[in-house]
């Protein structure tokens, strides 16, 4: 129990820090001060900064996709669809997450293994889920069930990023609410 709270302790500073400063603006001096640990003890649990930053990734990655994707997809399409978009959107819209994600994209050039891990940990399985409910649902008979579900999870995250973290909202603004109900339409008539 005492190393599970040193490391979650240890994320929790990690990531404060990795906000407020940057990847390449943190080190792991700041890091073990922030914690209340040694910088050995981090070494120890994480091996390096790289290590850590991806043990960071993991956590916040698994624990958004539970927040979203841990109730089961069953039932009505429009219904489904409508939760499962509301979820997506209020959980990807929390701005510490969005600054996360900005710094996962802000390193990708150089640390391309930062995003893959997000995509295995997140999208991935998020895809195959919702691949699975289109595949099976007796309501829809789509001809093409994993396009469809990459259309809708990267609809509704493009419109959360460019809304929220590229002022969409002021230049070409459009409410969750119409672009879910026509994302929803567009599937379910087919």
């Amino acid at each position: 129990m005492v190393e599970v709270d040193k490391t979650e302790k240890i994320l929790t500073a990690a990531l404060k820090l990795f906000l407020e400063n940057g990847y390449r603006g943190t080190t792991m001096e700041e890091i073990a001060k922030t914690a209340g640990v040694s910088k050995q003890t981090l070494y120890t649990h994480f091996g390096d900064k790289e290590g850590l930053f991806k043990a960071l990734v993991t956590k916040v990655s698994k624990q958004k996709f539970n927040l979203v994707w841990a109730k089961p997809l069953r039932g009505k399409p429009e219904v489904v669809l409508r939760n499962l978009a509301n979820r997506i959107i209020r959980e990807v819209s929390e701005p510490e997450y969005l600054d996360f994600i900005h710094l996962i994209v802000t390193e990708v050039k150089n640390y391309p293994e930062f995003a893959q891990l997000c995509l295995t940990n997140i999208s991935k399985p998020a895809i195959s889920i919702l691949t699975n409910y289109l595949e099976n649902c007796p309501y829809l008979n789509l001809e093409d069930p994993e396009a469809v579900a990459h259309i809708f999870v990267n609809s509704i995250l493009y419109h959360v990023l460019t809304q929220e973290r590229l002022e969409a909202k002021k230049v070409i603004p459009i409410e969750s609410k119409r672009l879910i109900n026509n994302l929803i339409k567009l599937i379910v008539k087919n």
